[in-house]
Order: C-alpha cells, then structure tokens, then sequence
C-alpha cells in the first residue's frame, strides 16, 4: 500500500548501507541505516521507496510477507523484475539469508519472500559483499563476516577470533552462485588464474561476460587493483595492469557499467580515511582510466548506491559525505545524476518543455495526448528539483544564521 506524504515532493530517507536497484523506469531503495545521537538506527525494512525517473517523485510503499531482519551491507540485485537481498548485518551479527520481492507487482503490493527450499550450500555470513548478475545468475564475491573453525580455508583473512566459540571473524574472496532458475546454491571451480585477496566494501560491475572488481578493505589496507573473472570459463585475470594515471586506493565505492565496455567509478574512502568525490572512466578497449574534471568537489560520497538510468545516466543515492569510522553523521537523502552520454533528441525536448512550462501554458495543452502525458511528467519532474534546491537553499541560510 503506497504512503501518502503530505509533502508531494518528498524523497527517500537518508542513509548509507542500502540496497538500489533498476528495473524500468524506477529506482528502488531498501534498508540501510542512519545515525541518531552516535547510535547506529538501522531503517525499517517493510520499507521500499521508489524514485520514478520521468516524474522524479518518490513514493514509498509498505512491504508484506516474510520480512528480512533490518540490515545494512546486504547486497541487492535484480533479476527479471525481482529485487534479491543477501548476507548483510543487524544488532544479531552477520546473515546470509536471501529474499527476494517481486517489483513488477500487479496488485501495487510489495511481498518479501524468504528463500529456504533451495539446494546447495550458502555462503557462510557476511555483509559488504558484492555480485555480479549473469544468465539469471547471482554471482557473489567476497565480504567481511564470520566462519566456524571447521570452515576456514585459504579464501578467508582472520581478522578477529572468539576462541571459546572457535568463531573467526575476516574477509573473504571466495566465488558463491544462486541459479535463481534451479533455485541452486554452488561454488564454481576457478579454473586459472590468480584470484584478488580477499577484501570487503569493494565493487562491482559486468560487461559481457566478465565480471570486474575494483579495490576494496582488507585489514588495514584499501587497495585500487583492478580484476576480471570470466563467468563462462571461470578464469581470473589477475590483476589487469591499467596503462596511464589511475585512482587511488578506497573502499566504499561504486563501479557501474556504462555502454559496452566502459565502468564509472565514483567516490569512496580514500586510504587516508578522506571522503572522495571523484569520478573515472575506465576504458576496456585501451585499458586506462580517464578522470573527469566537471564533477563537484562539495558533493563526496561513501557507501551509497549507483545504478544506470535508460539513457546512460548514473544516479547515485544516499550514502555519507563524512568519513564512517570516525564521524557518523553525514548520511545523505540527495539523488545525484551523472550525465555519460548525450541524451536523446525527445528528452531534450521534454527538458526544454518542462523547464519552460510557464512560457509555454498555452501551447502546450494543443499536443497530442501520448506526448502532452510525457510532458506532463517533466513539468512535475522539473517542479520537483526546484522545489528541493529551494528548500535546500532556505536550509542551508537558516543554518549560516543559527552559526552566526
């Protein structure tokens, strides 16, 4: 049943952890959580906001079913119109439980469902992991959580042990896939190739059939190594010696695949523990990285959520603007969008419509119905960001007084 905000213009709650996905023309947001006085509040997870790209209103609706405990640091993907969560942590420890929800729902009802009558073995618990989607596949990699000692192996780094228990606690680089067809959990046999240490707070991303990981944690160390497995064959490059200037070793970031063969790689936290707002595009047929120089210095962010738009776009929700470990409190609610290719002659003219609404009031009734619809959405579309920068605005003046 969708809420009914009083604010039509209101947006998604801040936070970082969460999970994002993209399924037609709507970005979904789950889970995650803020802080409130120094203690970690995880959000509620009958929770699901969505972001409609043509109007750029969010709604949020809440979930039934077999809800999944609140987490954050679960992975999320979608796989013909169903968004899955696995692994993650709460106030209990670490999961590697998986859900899924339906979100091409007929009835407008969002219904959790807890997968248990699968086959195979899970991955053993752990959050900050990440995956990849292929042939209706999740293919998962790495992560930090725990392990019995019957179920260390050369895979997991220790980090901490609870040796009453003989509970071990590090991270992983280990290769888990759910067929979602068989409803099979296997762990593929890596066929060649130097696997990356393990490392969690990592990312992600495929382009054909190859599944690209970039930098990560491990113990004290954020690396900035670039990796590839094969998901046919099952063989791992090694890490990919990159020709030119490269970005610097983080954690905490996003890699999305852009086109064919390009990834956008977007802020993190940096080695130095500083939160970064750069952004690079690697180039598979040149084998470099190039860093854009247009993006904003004011607007770093850390353990927030990107996922590609139907024209190229790149939006980037929530996550912190300060560094996690040692000042909590910057989690954001804002929706960045990077432009990585030319938009369309249509929604370029949409855009100039919905900009210019009140010049052209009496014009615009005359369209035909289909695209007087469409125009109709990029006026409240445009209404909607004005709205938010005022407010903003009006925030950030109030704010400079009270300082003052």
């Amino acid at each position: 049943m969708a809420a009914d905000p009083a604010d039509q213009f209101c947006v998604a709650e801040e936070r970082s952890g969460h999970c994002a996905v993209v399924d037609g023309n709507f970005l979904y947001v789950w889970g995650g959580y803020v802080s409130i006085e120094e203690n970690e509040v995880y959000l509620p997870s009958d929770e699901l906001w969505i972001y409609d790209m043509d109007s750029g209103l969010w709604t949020m609706h809440l979930m039934e079913g077999e809800l999944p405990t609140s987490m954050s640091g679960s992975c999320g993907a979608s796989i013909n119109g169903r968004l899955y969560i696995f692994g993650g942590f709460d106030d209990k420890g670490y999961s590697n439980r998986l859900y899924y929800v339906n979100l091409r729902t007929k009835t407008g009802t969002y219904r959790w469902k807890k997968i248990t009558n699968f086959k195979g073995q899970p991955p053993t618990p752990r959050d900050k992991l990440s995956c990849w989607v292929y042939k209706n596949r999740l293919i998962y990699f790495g992560g930090y959580g725990c392990r019995k000692h019957n179920e260390l192996s050369d895979c997991f780094d220790v980090h901490d042990a609870f040796w009453e228990g003989q509970i071990f606690w590090g991270w992983h680089n280990d290769v888990h896939v759910f067929d979602t067809t068989t409803q099979t959990w296997s762990q593929p046999t890596i066929r060649g190739g130097d696997p990356p240490q393990p490392r969690a707070a990592h990312t992600c991303a495929v382009l054909g059939n190859k599944g690209y990981i970039f930098g990560g944690r491990v113990l004290q160390t954020r690396m900035n190594d670039l990796h590839c497995l094969n998901l046919d064959t099952w063989t791992w490059s090694g890490r990919i010696n990159i020709s030119g200037e490269k970005p610097r070793d983080r954690s905490w970031h996003t890699l999305t695949p852009i086109g064919d063969d390009r990834l956008f790689l977007f802020g993190g936290l940096s080695s130095d523990n500083v939160p970064l707002s750069d952004g690079w595009i690697h180039s598979i047929a040149t084998n470099g990285w190039k860093q854009l120089t247009h993006l904003p210095k004011s607007r770093p962010r850390l353990w927030h959520t990107a996922c590609l738009g139907q024209e190229g776009e790149v939006m980037v929700f929530g996550g912190s603007k300060d560094d996690l470990l040692f000042m909590d409190t910057g989690h954001c609610s804002d929706l960045l969008i990077f432009q990585t290719q030319p938009y369309s002659l249509l929604r370029l003219c949409l855009d100039c419509i919905g900009k210019n609404a009140a010049l052209l009031e009496k014009q615009i009734p005359c369209l035909p119905p289909k695209l007087l619809q469409e125009v109709l959405k990029k006026i409240t579309f445009w209404a909607a960001m004005t709205h938010r920068q005022e407010r903003k605005a009006e925030t950030e003046r109030q704010s400079q007084l009270h300082s003052t």
